[in-house]
């Protein structure tokens, strides 16, 4: 198992920031513009987690050179929400970038607000 997936599973927030790379990118069809920097990246994990992981857990994963897909199930707003992340690692195995994909798209928009809330506050 990946440290990223055993650090959500564990809502391990400290060591799920270790696995970022400095420089890493998070791209997600919720949002507008990618988030750079393990700071930002970090920063909307520990929210979005706050959202997602009580109920999170994941499905399957496979993992092919420097790529890994993590399939994900969780549930926002009593709204079932199925999703995938897609990880890319740098030389130094901390995570360049990470694209979360996720579906139905009114799940997509209950975590939306969701995280927007709590980024608000």
């Amino acid at each position: 198992m990946s440290a990223f997936r055993t650090a959500v599973e564990a809502k391990d927030f400290d060591a799920l920031e270790a696995t970022l790379a400095p420089d890493v990118v998070f791209r997600s069809p919720v949002v507008f513009a990618p988030y750079e920097g393990r700071d930002a990246v970090a920063g909307l994990l520990r929210v979005v987690g706050q959202v997602l992981t009580p109920q999170l857990s994941y499905q399957w994963q496979a993992r092919d050179g420097d790529r890994e897909i993590l399939c994900f199930r969780s549930v926002v707003s009593e709204r079932e929400i199925e999703g995938v992340d897609l990880i890319r690692y740098g030389d130094d195995g901390l995570i360049a970038e990470l694209v979360v994909m996720i579906r139905p798209l009114s799940a997509a928009v209950a975590l939306r607000d969701a995280v927007g809330a709590l980024l608000g506050s």
